[in-house]
């Protein structure tokens, strides 16, 4: 039986007991040796390790992965300028629904996923409809890219309608029910300081988590927003200035856990139910609904959409215009009061 004697091909068992071999020439760097001595895969990378080119890039998965499945699909796009240009959190939102959705359907094919199957995979999912309706946005953008990639001609998901529902999203708090948690949780808590933080300066929590001393110059908050890339220039309001000057100056952030780090956002989130829990403002009312508060006594001031936009750091007018529109209603009704009240036709603007 004929041996084959290739140089430099270091060979080892790893602790778990597998198989690595690794290109290894005295003056070029390591290179991994994928498949078994002999076959192609291998004796690309060999031939390219032995000739000083860089390996030919594999797919994650690449020899666990079906041409022309789901699966394929997406290691594909994970690979695009469409996906690199995104931002990091939008990224991670991706890959959570992108691997649940390769878990269940990732060695069909593509080009055999049909209308009824989409509709069957949402029907199983309609217990929760707004995250129904966002597997289907994002299968959409999956199968548009699938028509760019030549995978196939069409895009059945664009024929399949969302689950209906009605929701105002994440429920904005009270003026009570920011004073219900400034009576239970007193300046110097990191609990008064979180809320102060994020009602005074309508931060998304994955930017609220980041926040430290060395951000704050000439009373102002400036930050570059997590999820848009934008800089937000905030003013530091006097209720969130006695929230930091209550509690030591001894980290990078304002918002620690109990170990003495900094929060991740979804840490951060449960951490902060745990709060409001503890101060009974009721199921429902999350970090969100502070960033929705804050705007909403923007609107309420009489700041116009554009000032809103420039302190939240909102990216379309429509976002805000909710707000404004709501308290321009609170007025009008107001006014209208005060001209029954009196009867003379006149009333405030």
């Amino acid at each position: 039986m004929t041996r084959l004697v290739l140089h430099y091909v270091h060979e080892f068992k790893d602790r778990h007991g597998k198989v690595r071999r690794y290109f290894r020439r005295p003056g070029f760097k390591r290179v991994p040796l994928p498949g078994l001595p002999g076959s192609d895969e291998f004796m690309a990378a060999y031939q390219a390790a032995l000739s000083g080119e860089a390996a030919p890039r594999l797919e994650v998965g690449a020899s666990r992965t079906k041409p022309g499945s789901v699966s394929a699909l997406i290691a594909r796009f994970y690979r695009s300028a469409q996906f690199a240009g995104l931002a990091k959190s939008t990224q991670a939102t991706y890959r959570g629904i992108f691997e649940r959705f390769r878990a269940d359907h990732g060695d069909k094919r593509v080009a055999l996923l049909g209308r009824d199957h989409i509709r069957r995979i949402l029907e199983t999912k309609a217990g929760t409809p707004a995250a129904a309706n966002n597997w289907l946005r994002m299968v959409r953008l999956l199968l548009d890219f699938a028509i760019e990639e030549g995978m196939r001609s069409d895009n059945p998901a664009r024929t399949v309608k969302g689950i209906r529902h009605t929701t105002d999203g994440h429920a904005p708090w009270s003026a009570d029910q920011i004073a219900a948690f400034r009576d239970h949780h007193p300046l110097g808590t990191r609990a008064r300081l979180a809320m102060e933080l994020l009602y005074g300066t309508a931060l998304r929590r994955s930017d609220a988590v980041r926040v430290g001393r060395q951000m704050v110059h000439g009373g102002v908050v400036r930050i570059r927003q997590q999820k848009t890339g934008e800089i937000v220039e905030v003013p530091v309001l006097p209720e969130l200035q006695a929230a930091i000057d209550a509690l030591p100056n001894d980290h990078l952030t304002f918002l620690i856990t109990s170990a003495g780090r900094p929060f991740t956002p979804a840490g951060f989130g449960n951490w902060f139910h745990d709060m409001c829990t503890a101060a009974g403002i009721g199921e429902g009312y999350s970090a969100h609904g502070l960033r929705k508060a804050a705007a909403t006594r923007l609107a309420d001031a009489g700041c116009t959409d554009h000032q809103i936009m420039a302190w939240g750091g909102w990216q379309s007018i429509k976002e805000v215009q909710r707000y404004t529109k709501a308290a321009n209603r609170k007025k009008l009704a107001l006014s209208a009061a005060e001209k029954l009240e009196t009867g003379t036709g006149n009333g405030k603007p």
